[in-house]
């Protein structure tokens, strides 16, 4: 056994949905730069290809628009990816809602947005690449599916994003569902369940100084997610180093919810 190459992903074919910004991109930037090769996806197409654009310094980037929210839309995109593969190592799926309501006044719309987004693409994601991963994946080099769940799926964060946090605990029990059933087809399944990290969802917090100063008071580290630390996470999952371990998820907080 050579251990040196534990952490080795070149050569692999991974896809990550909300590639276009925030952890999905740190994500794809950490793959690339270990020799993946990335396909991209996201809804608002000009984000997309202009990010697409920037990794593709460190490596080859492919985007393909695609609204994950609409099983129509996942199948457009697994087409697409199958018209050019034969198979697939990697599918992490990161295209994520959120919605922010008073109980009393939650609309549906909201909820069934961060529902379909957040919970309903990654089932049908999984779905529709299954085939693509079974071809890649073997009892001892599995392929890889990631899905991101939140720390808000585990505890409650006190916030009125219920959709959010009932769709991310739901991610967390799909993935430890699938991880027993799909290891035997030579695929692992696990989720990283991501703290506070600077992205579009978490805007308003992250750009507001009291509540950063609030946030970080809840974080042992003292600090926000950086991009190499998601990247190193996803790596692991990605690579040989984690071949016998499914249907786990890894909290990934600076020691956040240790604290409550």
């Amino acid at each position: 056994m050579d251990m040196t190459s534990l952490f080795d992903v070149s050569g692999k074919v991974a896809v990550v949905s909300g590639g276009s910004s925030g952890i999905g991109a740190m994500m794809a930037r950490g793959l690339l730069e270990n020799g993946a090769k990335v396909y991209i996806t996201a809804r608002k197409a000009e984000r997309l290809m202009a990010m697409a654009e920037e990794l593709s310094q460190y490596g080859e980037c492919i985007a393909f628009p695609a609204d994950m929210s609409r099983v129509e839309g996942i199948e457009a995109f697994a087409a697409q990816i199958a018209e050019r593969e034969s198979k697939i190592d990697i599918l992490i799926n990161n295209a994520g809602a959120n919605w922010n309501a008073p109980l009393e006044s939650f609309p549906e719309k909201g909820w069934d947005k961060v529902m379909d987004i957040n919970i309903k693409s990654i089932f049908f994601a999984i779905q529709k690449f299954l085939p693509l991963l079974k071809a890649a994946g073997t009892s001892e080099a599995p392929a890889r599916i990631v899905n991101i769940a939140s720390i808000n799926g585990i505890r409650n964060s006190g916030m009125t994003t219920y959709a959010y946090s009932a769709s991310k605990s739901g991610v967390i029990h799909l993935t430890e569902h699938l991880g027993a059933e799909l290891a035997p087809s030579g695929v692992n399944v696990n989720a990283i369940a991501p703290g506070l990290f600077p992205s579009n969802m978490t805007k308003e917090l992250v750009e507001s100084d009291a509540m950063t100063k609030w946030a970080l008071g809840q974080i042992p580290h003292g600090r926000l997610g950086k991009p190499e630390d998601i990247a190193g996470t996803a790596i692991y999952l990605c690579s040989p180093a984690s071949s016998w371990m499914t249907g786990q998820t890894i909290v990934l907080d600076g020691g956040m919810i240790s604290t409550a």
